[in-house]
């Protein structure tokens, strides 16, 4: 998967438990934009671990 495609699959995935915490606690504006928030941050965490591995590649490629 390319680091866009992993952002928007976190991103919907904060926005899915947001919505469910949203609805069983009865304050769905809150728990929607925690949820997009957790997403996001979670997506930009993401995408920097891969940006890491593909630099430690790299790396390791230029040892050799």
């Amino acid at each position: 998967m390319t680091g866009g495609s992993n952002f928007g699959v976190t991103l919907a995935i904060g926005v899915a438990i947001g919505t469910a915490v949203g609805v069983a606690t009865d304050n769905l504006a809150l728990w929607l934009s925690l949820g997009v928030a957790i997403g996001a941050a979670l997506g930009a965490a993401r995408a920097g671990q891969d940006k890491s591995k593909k630099n430690d590649v790299k790396h390791d490629n230029k040892d050799n």
